[in-house]
């Protein structure tokens, strides 16, 4: 086995610690789901149902500790480079952090009732993770997920890489790879139970960044703003191309100033063709 990870293991992969024990899982919460028949532009923001407590409050103490030293972290390193605009503890909390996690009850819920499993230690994988946005945060709040952080440049790997290790992260992998090159590549293509992507591009170009990366019977999950609709229907035949169809859309309530939020839920349904994704560049600049 170990030999297998070796010949599988690119040289711009980080390993910052072996996969160890993981502690006990949070409980599932149940947010207001919808189908995407069921939505439209103008009853889709009144339908929603509000939370009032933070999900970071479900977290164990230890839990809040790691997220408070991660946003540390991120707030000391954004003074030498472009990690986030926001420059307070406060807003990255309730914008990033707080936005993060409200995507796990869906993922939970939806990976639980579709693919007819547990979702106790799945493997995620965060495209365009930029800052740890919201594949570290999803590593500290669901300890059992192995999560893979997916970016292309060196610098910002450099500080994922020193957040995982003052976190003390051991479920965490950190890659440097352009989605495209990484969606070729054997050791990573159709691998991931889960893709999730929040703030990388819209979902054309979204589907062929992550799909190429989920298994037959995974998810694909997209965090966006309170009515995504139109971006939706507007991507459902490169979703389509790239073997998936959309399940759901779930709405949650985010305690950032943007309030509500969408997490865009889609099905793996058949493999991937293989000439998806396309080259570096290409699916950006001709979206499907």
């Amino acid at each position: 086995a170990k030999m297998l990870v070796s010949r599988c293991r690119p040289p711009n992969v980080y390993f910052p610690f072996s996969l160890g024990t993981f502690v006990e899982h949070l409980t599932v919460l149940k947010p207001k789901t919808f189908r995407l028949h069921e939505i439209n532009t103008k009853t889709f923001t009144t339908s929603i149902t509000r939370r009032n407590s933070s999900y970071f409050e479900t977290l164990s103490d230890r839990q809040k500790d790691q997220i408070h030293l991660y946003v540390d972290t991120l707030l000391q390193w954004n003074q030498k480079m472009n990690l986030t605009a926001v420059e307070e503890v406060n807003e990255v909390m309730e914008r990033h952090v707080e936005d993060s996690l409200a995507i796990i009850p869906p993922i939970q819920n939806s990976y639980i009732s579709h693919c007819n499993t547990k979702c106790d230690d799945i493997s995620v994988v965060d495209v365009g993770s930029g800052a740890g946005l919201p594949g570290l945060v999803l590593a500290i709040a669901c300890p059992g997920w192995k999560v893979t952080l997916v970016e292309s440049m060196n610098k910002r790997c450099v500080f994922l890489e020193n957040a995982v290790s003052l976190t003390g992260l051991s479920n965490v992998q950190v890659v440097r790879e352009r989605a495209e090159n990484l969606g070729q590549n054997l050791c990573f293509r159709e691998q991931f139970d889960v893709a999730v992507a929040r703030a990388v591009a819209e979902m054309r170009i979204l589907s062929e960044y992550c799909l190429p990366l989920v298994r037959v019977g995974g998810l694909f999950v997209a965090a966006k703003g309170h009515d995504p609709h139109e971006e939706v229907s507007n991507a459902e035949r490169a979703i389509k191309l790239m073997g998936a169809s959309v399940l759901e859309l779930c709405s949650v309530e985010s305690q950032s100033p943007y309030g509500q939020r969408t997490a865009i839920i889609c099905l793996k349904d058949h493999s991937t063709p293989v000439k998806y994704p396309r080259n570096p560049g290409t699916p950006a600049k001709e979206p499907i």
